[in-house]
């Protein structure tokens, strides 16, 4: 049964839709698997085999497509990670890019099947969004000189 009124649905280039629905639960710690599912194309759709997965992560659904690298992501689908402090920004920018993930700027980053991700702070938004333009001024300054947001340096 499908919670969510809308799905993300994430097709990655591999077949295994297990072995990626793990590496985002790893990441995840409160998420769980919910389906997995193995399907074999009938030859007229060319045959192979393919994979889905549905994962919960932070309270949201997302389906997984295993089918092949038939489409690559790009950075105009992306999630956002609203985290509590430094620490757990640092967390998820790690675990994100470590492993083929890679570091991008102004919090943003790819995990090693190429979904971007900004992770930020949710104070981040309070100095970009200040009323005392000083503030603001310095920590969109200092924004544009980060790869992973460190608010330390913003303020």
């Amino acid at each position: 049964m499908i919670n969510q009124k809308i799905t993300p649905s994430i097709w990655v280039e591999t077949t295994d839709a297990k072995t990626v629905a793990n590496y985002y639960l790893s990441i995840f710690k409160d998420g769980k698997l919910k389906e997995h599912h193995k399907y074999q194309n009938p030859p007229e759709a060319g045959g192979g085999n393919f994979e889905t997965a549905i994962i919960e992560m932070a309270g949201m659904e997302f389906s997984i497509l295993a089918a092949g690298p038939f489409q690559k992501f790009n950075e105009s689908v992306s999630f956002v990670i609203n985290t509590k402090d430094q620490a757990e920004t640092d967390y998820y920018w790690e675990a994100l890019t470590v492993n083929g993930g890679e570091e991008s700027s102004c919090g943003w980053c790819k995990d090693k099947y190429g979904l971007s991700w900004q992770v930020v702070p949710a104070e981040y938004f309070d100095l970009i969004n200040s009323a005392d333009p000083k503030i603001k001024e310095k920590a969109v300054r200092n924004t544009l000189k980060q790869k992973k947001i460190i608010l330390s340096k913003l303020k």
